[in-house]
């Protein structure tokens, strides 16, 4: 069955305040690629695009930038929500596992059928236990989940415009890139712990009080984008990315106009070099017209 719901520079020591300044030598920054985390980063309160940002993007085209939303969300979810407004768009999806332009894989870093299918059976025997939690393994093509009440489905919708509800999740036929797991309760401290072992050959990243993500250790947004800025013939300097979460913090690493949203988790603030206003308050777009003066 198909359900759809809506497709290593060192940090500074503490953040400059917004705005960050201008290049002395051009004015304003050279900047080529902007990326930007999504949720609590791009997207307001309500889990929207910003309206401001539609005119943006073609602003940001006229002057040949290229902008890159980077998610745990699959490229099926991301396509849908830019439907119309992506000529040129670079999708860094599954958290940086998967990167498509214009329809067009651009990196993609698959991972080991039979770690998924150990990661299926472990968030199993959690539910066994009594762990109110669910697993979500994440193809190219759609994303595949045994768990069907609606609670869960509703969260896995939100993340996966493409999701189809299967008997057996260890026995999809897709390439996989990530092995994502909801917890209805505080990931940190129940389904974390309990997938540690992984992290010794895996990435294991919390993405949200909520959702953990497992991929391999060659994968993450830091990865894809210096994938991508190698792909552009681009370099840090003209690299600028917001993000808010720990997820975020690799391809912070991977700009020199890094910037934390105000609402970011303590440890990314520590972690960028600028400072932007908060999700709510439109700080990505905000940011991107006053520093390239747009």
């Amino acid at each position: 069955m198909t359900t759809q719901s809506a497709p290593a520079p060192a940090p500074a020591s503490a953040p400059a305040s917004f705005p960050a300044p201008a290049s002395p030598s051009t004015g304003r920054p050279d900047i080529r690629l902007v990326v930007t985390d999504m949720d609590g980063t791009l997207l307001d309160a309500d889990g929207r695009v910003p309206q401001g940002l539609w005119p943006l993007l073609a602003d940001l085209r006229r002057r040949g930038v290229v902008f890159s939303p980077a998610s745990g969300r699959q490229y099926a979810t991301l396509a849908h929500l830019f439907a119309g407004s992506d000529d040129g768009m670079v999708y860094i999806a599954e958290n940086g596992a998967f990167v498509v332009r214009d329809g067009t894989e651009v990196s993609s870093d698959p991972l080991d059928p039979a770690v998924a299918a150990r990661l299926v059976k472990s968030v199993r025997q959690l539910a066994d236990e009594g762990v109110d939690v669910g697993v979500v393994v994440c193809g190219k093509r759609a994303a595949y989940t045994e768990r069907g009440d609606q609670a869960f489905l509703d969260e896995v919708g939100r993340y996966y415009h493409a999701h189809r509800l299967v008997d057996d999740a260890t026995a999809v036929d897709d390439e996989i890139v990530k092995v994502a797991i909801f917890d209805f309760g505080r990931i940190e401290r129940t389904t974390a712990p309990a997938l540690a072992s992984f992290a010794d050959t895996h990435q294991v990243v919390v993405s949200s009080e909520h959702w953990i993500d497992v991929m391999n250790h060659s994968a993450d947004k830091g990865i894809a984008v210096r994938r991508l800025q190698e792909h552009l013939n681009i370099g840090p300097a003209q690299t600028m990315v917001f993000g808010d979460y720990l997820n975020d913090l690799g391809m912070l690493d991977a700009a020199e106009w890094s910037y934390a949203m105000a609402n970011a988790h303590p440890a990314v603030i520590a972690r960028a070099r600028h400072l932007a206003p908060a999700h709510t308050e439109d700080g990505v777009i905000r940011t991107i017209r006053s520093v390239l003066d747009i």
